[in-house]
């Protein structure tokens, strides 16, 4: 390991208490719950368990294949949003986040890609990432900050909402209150020591 690495390693562990909080998740607010829940899942990774190199930035960055159940009958649209609470900014880093998706669709395949569209779902768009991209961005979290939370949420919409094709996270969750029906998340781990 070089002086680099090493620093990088240190500045990690010295800003390690410093986090976004999980009360800040989008699931956890409350003007975003519902009574009714959702179980979202994944073949990559069990809820609470190590999220693969694969789906990493650090690995080959591709999206995990998601899959939800459980969506209440009115359900018109679903929207995916993917937040980490343990990065270190005021807000949860945003890793992913998927609007449009039409309520008979009940999962995401792997590797979705990076475009602002869905394949094979063309109400379905993309939005903004906290890199500033539009698509998956996998975890990456600073070395030596410890393990880091990705919070995959899944949220069952009363309505299509109405937002441009590539939203940033404070859109979405705007454009969600008062139309949420249901929700749920898979939460996975990530480190890098």
């Amino acid at each position: 390991m070089g002086i680099v690495d090493t620093v990088k390693r240190e500045f990690g562990k010295a800003i390690r208490p410093i986090r976004a909080g999980h009360e800040k998740v989008a699931v956890h607010r409350p003007e975003l719950t519902a009574g009714a829940s959702i179980e979202v899942s994944s073949t990559a990774f069990v809820e609470g368990g190590a999220i693969p190199r694969r789906y990493a930035g650090d690995g080959d960055d591709v999206s995990p294949a998601l899959s939800w159940s459980r969506v209440p009958d009115r359900t018109r649209s679903v929207a995916v949003l993917c937040e980490d609470p343990d990065a270190p900014f005021p807000s949860p880093f945003v890793h992913w986040l998927v609007h449009g998706l039409p309520a008979m669709v009940h999962s995401l395949p792997e590797g979705v890609g990076k475009s602002a569209t869905v394949p094979g779902v063309p109400a379905a768009h993309q939005g903004s990432n906290s890199g500033h991209d539009t698509g998956y961005m996998g975890p990456m979290p600073p070395p030596g900050h410890g393990v880091h939370h990705y919070y995959f949420q899944v949220f069952a919409l009363d309505t299509a909402l109405e937002l441009d094709e590539s939203p940033t996270r404070d859109e979405l969750v705007r454009a969600m209150r008062g139309h949420v029906l249901a929700s749920g998340s898979l939460v996975g781990t990530y480190v890098r020591e």
